[in-house]
């Protein structure tokens, strides 16, 4: 069976497209199949991701951010199969870091966004924990044939000092995106949505603003302007240095990810070079002068 038939096939399940005979537009994505239907987007989870996503807490979240006007309407959510259909959004652009630079405001946008899922008081299901999922993945990958980036292990010990900072002071949990690809953004030029929750939960909302400045590769500038519009000002140095400090956390925990995707032949993007060139950008930002001026404001704690 084809792509397109299987998605045929699914639409069936779904009331809102089950008398749907109009055309698919293939979307984005990268470990699923994505269908525009009309006004409805439809999404087939991909091969494999039961393994690492749990499909329940991505219905919880996706109608949580529904509701709370971050992201578009939920019409179908399959806990036990990850079929999913949502309300299309019409006159958006899906993002891209071209797209950022471009479109005047969007990376305010963004940040505005942030801001009102942060602090809409949803409670998603799953906490998002950053050092747990590492030993996560990595014990799932040591069921797979794939070599980790030399001195990735020395890295992650390397790191117990950030979980020791981050844990002297913890911080009131908000509901979170976490996986802030631009892909997962959709600008009308007024207004930034926000899909895909597969990843989403409970954690130190800064994890999605230093997430989002890596996956759009933002200057100073456009970075300014994201934490500007969420905070209403200029941030602490102690909620900049967490930002920071996740700038480098995400792009250790996402090779991971990456090497996950290769051992399961995921043929959308080279992710041998996705997850070796992540792990270098993170080798290289923790080496940075600056980062340690970071560390040491998470340690001496808000205030």
């Amino acid at each position: 069976m084809s792509e397109v038939e299987t998605a045929r096939a699914a639409m069936k399940q779904i009331e809102a497209l089950s008398g749907y005979d109009g055309p698919l537009e293939r979307m984005g994505g990268l470990t699923n199949l994505v269908y525009r239907a009309g006004d409805v987007v439809l999404r087939l989870p991909g091969a494999g991701t039961e393994t690492y996503i749990d499909r329940a807490n991505e219905a919880v979240a996706a109608r949580l951010a529904a509701l709370a006007g971050v992201s578009p309407e939920v019409l179908h959510a399959d806990p036990a199969t990850g079929l999913m259909a949502t309300r299309f959004v019409d006159g958006a652009v899906t993002m891209t870091p071209e797209g950022f630079r471009q479109r005047p405001g969007a990376a305010a946008r963004a940040g505005e966004a942030f801001r009102q899922l942060h602090r809409s008081g949803a409670s998603f299901a799953f906490r998002f924990e950053l050092f747990a999922m590492i030993d996560d993945y990595l014990s799932l990958l040591a069921t797979k044939d794939v070599a980790l980036p030399e001195g990735y292990h020395d890295v992650v010990a390397e790191a117990s000092a950030i979980r020791e900072a981050l844990a002297a002071h913890p911080l009131p949990l908000a509901p979170c995106h976490c996986d802030p690809l631009c892909e997962n953004f959709l600008d009308t030029g007024e207004r930034m949505w926000i899909v895909d929750w597969e990843y989403s939960g409970m954690n130190d909302p800064m994890w999605d603003l230093g997430d989002l400045s890596v996956e759009a590769e933002f200057d100073a500038a456009l970075e300014a302007e994201m934490l500007t519009a969420y905070f209403g000002g200029e941030p602490t140095p102690h909620d900049l240095g967490r930002m920071v400090i996740y700038k480098a956390m995400c792009d250790l925990l996402w090779t991971l990810w990456g090497l996950i995707q290769l051992a399961d032949g995921n043929p959308a993007e080279d992710f041998r070079a996705y997850a070796d060139n992540r792990f270098a950008r993170c080798k290289a930002l923790m080496g940075q002068p600056d980062f340690a001026r970071h560390l040491a404001a998470i340690r001496r704690g808000p205030g």
